[in-house]
C-alpha cells in the first residue's frame, strides 16, 4: 500500500506540472509577445530621452507591445526609427496618433499610440516592408524639454516688453510705498497743427475716432528706437505722457478741434451712432538708429461709413532725419513728422466725408 501511495503521489505531481505548463503557455500566448504579433516601424523627428529596446508600447494607455530595436536613419540624420511589437487585434489606423509616453521624473519613456477615426482605414502591412507611422514632434517631447521651450518664450516675451513690465513694477512700488524714491522722468509730448483752413458751419456730421491698432512692441508709452537688426527697443528714458494708441487717439481728436470741428469729433464711446469712423492702424513710429537718428513714421487710416463700408483709406508714411545725435533732437524730429502727418489728416477726412 506504501509502494502504491508513493507512486500515486508522484503522478499528481506530474500532472499538475503539466497543467501548470499548458497554464504558462496559454498566458504567454495571449498576454505576452508569443501571441500573434504585427511589427510596425515609427519615425521620429525630434530627440527621443528614455526610450529603449524593450520599452512599452501602449494603445490608449493599455500595453499591447514593446519596442524591438530602435536605429538611426543614415539619410535623413534628424531621424530616428523606431521597431515595434504589437498585439495583431491593436487597430493601428492612418491617423493614429503617435507619441512618447514620460513615466513621471525619472524619464522613462513608452511608445504611446493613441486612437484614430473609426471610419479612417486599417494601416496596411503589404508586402513592401514595415508600414511607418509618423510621431507628432509636440507629443514626443520629455516634459523638461517642453520646460526648456516654455521658458525661453517667456525670456523672449519678457525682453520684448521689459519697458511695459518696468513700468507696472514702478507703479506697483507707489502704490504700496515701496522702492526707493526716484526723480521724476520728464515726458515728451506729441505737438498737434494748429494752423487749418476756416470750417464750414454747414457740418452735419458726425465722426467717431477709434482707439488706433498697434502691435504689441509698440504698445508703451516708452519712445521706440529700431535698431539695426529690425528690432524695436526703448530709446533712452524717453517717455510719452501716456501710451501710444491712446496718445495718437488724444492727438487726432485735438487737431479736429483746432480746425473747428469739436461739436463733430467723438470718442466711439460717446457717439450713439456715428454717420462715420475712423480707424487708424500704426505700422510704425520709432527713431532708426542705424545710422544717423532718423524718425519714421507709417500708418493707414480708413474712413467708414454707418454701414461698415469702407469709403476712403489712405497711408501716411515719412521720414525726417533729426537735426543731432542726441535724445531730444531725435524726439522733436517725430514730433514733426507726427504734427504734418496729422494735419494732412484732418483736410484729408473732411474732404473725404
Amino acid at each position: 500500500m506504501e509502494f502504491n501511495a508513493r507512486y500515486a503521489v508522484t503522478g499528481l505531481f506530474a500532472i499538475a506540472v503539466i497543467a501548470a505548463l499548458f497554464s504558462f503557455a496559454y498566458w504567454l500566448k495571449n498576454t505576452s509577445g508569443f501571441g500573434e504579433q504585427a511589427r510596425y516601424q515609427i519615425r521620429f523627428t525630434v530627440p527621443v530621452s528614455g526610450l529603449a529596446a524593450g520599452s512599452g508600447v501602449l494603445f490608449n494607455g493599455i500595453k499591447v507591445g514593446e519596442v524591438t530595436a530602435i536605429r538611426f536613419d543614415p539619410e535623413q540624420p534628424g531621424s530616428l526609427i523606431t521597431e515595434i511589437s504589437i498585439a495583431s487585434h491593436t487597430p493601428v489606423r492612418a491617423d493614429t496618433l503617435v507619441g512618447v509616453d514620460y513615466q513621471g521624473l525619472t524619464g522613462a519613456a513608452n511608445v504611446l499610440l493613441t486612437g484614430g477615426a473609426a471610419g479612417a482605414p486599417l494601416l496596411d502591412h503589404g508586402t513592401s516592408g514595415l508600414p511607418e507611422l509618423l510621431a507628432d514632434p509636440t507629443a514626443s517631447r520629455s516634459w523638461m524639454q517642453l520646460a526648456g521651450r516654455a521658458l525661453g518664450r517667456l525670456d523672449e516675451m519678457l525682453n520684448r516688453n521689459s519697458g511695459r513690465f518696468d513700468s507696472i513694477l514702478e507703479g506697483l512700488e507707489r502704490m504700496t510705498g515701496g522702492g526707493k524714491d526716484k526723480p521724476p522722468t520728464a515726458t515728451q509730448d506729441l505737438p498737434v497743427p494748429i494752423d487749418f483752413p476756416p470750417a464750414s458751419l454747414e457740418r452735419t456730421w458726425q465722426l467717431a475716432i477709434s482707439e488706433p491698432s498697434v502691435l504689441l512692441a509698440m504698445n508703451t508709452d516708452r519712445v521706440q528706437q529700431q535698431a539695426a537688426d529690425g528690432s524695436l527697443q526703448a530709446f533712452g528714458e524717453a517717455r510719452w505722457p501716456d501710451n501710444l494708441p491712446n496718445l495718437f487717439q488724444s492727438k487726432i481728436i485735438q487737431a479736429f478741434e483746432n480746425a473747428g470741428y469739436a461739436k463733430a469729433v467723438l470718442r466711439p464711446a460717446d457717439a450713439a451712432d456715428p454717420d462715420f469712423r475712423l480707424i487708424i492702424d500704426i505700422r510704425s513710429f520709432q527713431v532708426s538708429t542705424s545710422d544717423n537718428p532718423v524718425a519714421q513714421l507709417d500708418f493707414v487710416a480708413k474712413l467708414v461709413d454707418r454701414t461698415g463700408v469702407v469709403t476712403q483709406t489712405r497711408q501716411f508714411k515719412s521720414e525726417l532725419a533729426a537735426a543731432g545725435l542726441g535724445e531730444q533732437a531725435a524726439v522733436r524730429a517725430l514730433g514733426e513728422a507726427f504734427a504734418k502727418a496729422l494735419g494732412e489728416l484732418v483736410n484729408w477726412t473732411v474732404a473725404s466725408i
